[in-house]
């Protein structure tokens, strides 16, 4: 088990100190120093001089296995977020071989630049894989500035809950930032269509609760639709086609009783149906030669 405190590395020859030995000072090991640090000023030396190829993959590896402790340490930070720590490990393990492949030996010790890295990488991915509904970075951002300031206003013994005022004062937000990021606070996971709502024998689900289109709404805006086009055909149309969809007769018999041929009919109802149609989308136009009208010569 690693745990994350000060240590003392042992050395051969000299007393132990909280530095590790080196010909050259390194940048931000003094101040504390874990048994996950190991030496490898020496191994990124060499991998800074390699080509891409067998040998400088091995080397990238043994790296990798190297800092692989402390990659996982910092996974351990995050832990009881809703995240496993198994997932989090191998987003701290991919961190950390982005710092190894962005580390320049030159610029100090390999710890300073590899911990906001591989730090980063496991905040973007809760920031975004771990919210089940989309939402924008900056709602994100907002959330947590209210997250910190309530723990922050609240964090003295007796402390009554901060109102939406306290907070803004205190982040420098305005109070409508302030109610979308107390929003979001409550928004980081949705809840399932299947959960129970009451807890009665008569329970039932969110789902329940929610609407359902109606076809019906869609009859009466096309049957509004059509009402101005059935006005404008000539009466024996509207009587054929009156016939033919409320009194469901056939050509034929509709034929029989206005003296005419069946062909006569259906020519009679295809046309009156595509004027209808027309009027009511919108695609007829009174101008001369527009559709369904010859043009005068």
């Amino acid at each position: 088990m690693l745990i994350d405190t000060p240590t003392d590395r042992p050395a051969t020859a000299e007393p132990t100190t909280t530095t590790e030995p080196s010909p050259e000072p390194t940048t931000g090991t003094a101040r504390r120093r874990h048994d996950d640090a190991p030496d490898t000023a020496a191994l990124f030396a060499r991998l800074a001089t390699l080509e891409d190829g067998p040998e400088r993959d091995a080397v990238r590896d043994e790296l990798v296995t190297a800092w692989l402790p402390m990659a996982h340490r910092i996974a351990g930070r995050f832990r009881d977020r809703g995240e496993s720590v198994e997932d989090l490990r191998q987003v701290a393990a991919l961190g950390l071989v982005k710092a190894i492949d962005r580390f320049d030996p030159e610029r100090g010790a390999f710890e300073s630049y590899a911990v906001p890295t591989i730090t980063g990488e496991v905040k973007r991915h809760f920031r975004d894989r771990m919210w089940a509904l989309r939402v924008p970075r900056r709602v994100q951002e907002l959330r947590n500035k209210v997250r910190v300031a309530r723990r922050e206003l609240t964090q003295n013994p007796g402390s009554p809950e901060p109102s939406v005022a306290d907070i803004a004062a205190h982040t420098g937000l305005t109070e409508e930032e302030v109610g979308a990021g107390m929003e979001a606070l409550e928004s980081f996971s949705t809840l399932s269509l299947d959960a129970e709502l009451s807890a009665g024998d008569d329970g039932y689900s969110l789902a329940d609760t929610l609407g359902a289109s109606d076809s019906s709404f869609d009859t009466v805006v096309d049957r509004e639709s059509a009402k101005e086009g059935l006005r404008k055909l000539p009466e024996r149309e509207r009587a054929i086609l009156y016939m033919r969809f409320f009194e469901d007769m056939t050509q034929s018999r509709i034929a029989d009783r206005l003296g005419i041929s069946q062909m006569h009919v259906s020519r009679l109802i295809s046309r009156s149906c595509a004027r209808v149609r027309d009027e009511a989308l919108g695609q007829r136009t009174n101008r001369r030669g527009g559709p369904g009208r010859p043009a005068s010569v």
